[in-house]
């Protein structure tokens, strides 16, 4: 296969099923390993990278070989190439993290631009809406603590209050605290 001109995509990352929205775009090279996109991904959504993960396009199942998958055929995600599973359109690619929360999250690639060698990539570019909190059960575990917080007589407002503090704010988003780990972290995978 020949190799294919170095461009910048431009993803949307978006958490399935929450509401309100809890999204992120970004821009990265396009020849980024799934792996990197996966540093990329834990940096930009703000997860602590303490679960598995894996990402799966058109049947294909990319993960870490030593996550012990078992009998699942699975591609190595540092052998992969971001730009050989989106290619072009509005191509889009799964990626689960965490497998018993399930925090399922649809990449879709909306822009390819021409590569900038002066540009700082990856970038987090816009984004809505906090990280939920890990091991909270997933999207409705994370809305059942919202629910509680924003009732003072709910029966568990007063331990995830403890937990989480009184003001978890679920539009807020640090996006330059996001690009500063980024750069720190994901420079060299650009």
């Amino acid at each position: 296969m020949p190799k294919q001109k170095r461009q910048i995509y431009q993803l949307k990352v978006r958490l399935q099923g929450s509401k309100p929205p809890i999204w992120r775009r970004i821009l990265v090279a396009s020849d980024i390993n799934l792996s990197g996109l996966h540093e990329v991904l834990q940096i930009t959504m703000g997860w602590t990278d303490s679960h598995m993960h894996q990402f799966e396009s058109n049947g294909q199942v990319f993960g870490s070989p030593s996550n012990g998958f078992g009998c699942l055929p699975v591609a190595d995600e540092r052998r992969t190439r971001l730009d050989r599973v989106l290619g072009g359109g509005k191509d889009a690619l799964r990626y689960e993290y965490d497998f018993g929360d399930s925090w399922d999250h649809q990449i879709t690639l909306e822009k390819i631009l021409p590569y900038n060698h002066r540009m700082q990539l990856p970038i987090c570019i816009k984004a809505k809406g906090t990280c939920p909190p890990e091991d909270v059960g997933g999207v409705w575990g994370y809305f059942a603590i919202l629910e509680a917080l924003r009732d003072p007589h709910h029966p568990d407002h007063e331990e995830y209050k403890d937990l989480y503090g009184p003001d978890l704010d679920p539009n807020a988003f640090d996006i330059d605290a996001a690009n500063a780990l980024l750069h720190t972290y994901c420079g060299k995978a650009a």
